[in-house]
C-alpha cells in the first residue's frame, strides 16, 4: 500500500509540473488562428492543417525604435508567428542604444537564454526569497550566453560605448512581461498610495513622485 501510495504523489508532483509549461503538441503544428467572439482557450486555435503555408512559420525582424531607456525589445511571440502555436518556444530581438537599460522585469511562463550578438552587456537576476534573494551577475560581450530562470527579476544594461544586440530566446510561445516599475506605479486601477509607502518604507511625497514619472513598456 506504501508503495501505491508513493507511485501516486510522483504522479501528482509530475503532472503538477508539466502543466506549468506550455502543452506538448498533438499533431504536427497549430498553426494559430483569431479567437471566436466570446471564446477563449488556453493558447490559440488552431488552423485547419490543410490550409497552413510556409507563411505561417516565417518573419522577418528588423530593428525597433530604442524607447527613453535606449532599448527596443521586439517579440516574434505566437501573435507575430502564428506557427509556434503549442510548440513552446518563441524569442525577441533586443536591441540598445549606449548605457540602454532593459529595467527589471519578469517572464512568469518561461525561461529565457540570452546571446550576445554585438556589444557589452550587464547582465543579472535576482533569486527568490527563499534563497535569501541573491544577485548574480556578468559581463557580457559578444558570443556569450547567459540564463536568466523562469519568473525570476532579471535586466539587461549596455556598458559598452556603442550599440548592443541580444537575442532572447524563451519556453514559452507566450512567455509574458511583468515591468517591475510598472506594475507598481502604473497598474490600473491604481495600488494605494498607504501600500506602496508602507512596503517601500518612505514616507508619502515619494510615492507621489515615483506615480507621476513616466514610466516605459518594453514587452
Amino acid at each position: 500500500m506504501k508503495v501505491v501510495y508513493f507511485l501516486a504523489a510522483i504522479l501528482a508532483l509530475t503532472s503538477s509540473v508539466v502543466s506549468a509549461y506550455d502543452p506538448s503538441p498533438l499533431q504536427d503544428f497549430c498553426v494559430a488562428v483569431k479567437e471566436k467572439d466570446g471564446v477563449f482557450v488556453n493558447g490559440k486555435f488552431c488552423k485547419d492543417p490543410k490550409l497552413v503555408k510556409a507563411e505561417d512559420f516565417f518573419i522577418h525582424v528588423e530593428p525597433g525604435k530604442p524607447n527613453p531607456l535606449g532599448v527596443a525589445v521586439t517579440p516574434v511571440f505566437v501573435d507575430q508567428l502564428p506557427g509556434l502555436n503549442t510548440l513552446g518556444i518563441s524569442l525577441a530581438r533586443i536591441d540598445f542604444v549606449p548605457k540602454g537599460l532593459n529595467p527589471p522585469h519578469t517572464h512568469p511562463r518561461a525561461t529565457e537564454i540570452l546571446i550576445v550578438l554585438e556589444g557589452t552587456l550587464y547582465v543579472g537576476f535576482v533569486s527568490s526569497n527563499q534563497d535569501g534573494n541573491r544577485l548574480f551577475t556578468r559581463v557580457l560581450n559578444k558570443g556569450d550566453v547567459f540564463v536568466f530562470p523562469i519568473g525570476l527579476i532579471h535586466f539587461q544594461l549596455n556598458v559598452g560605448y556603442g550599440d548592443a544586440v541580444a537575442i532572447a530566446g524563451l519556453s514559452s510561445q507566450n512567455p509574458g512581461t511583468i515591468t517591475i516599475a510598472n506594475a507598481l506605479f502604473i497598474a490600473n486601477p491604481p495600488i494605494s498610495e498607504d501600500v506602496l509607502t508602507k512596503a517601500f518604507q518612505v514616507d508619502k511625497k515619494t510615492i507621489e513622485y515615483l506615480l507621476k514619472q513616466n514610466w516605459y513598456d518594453t514587452n
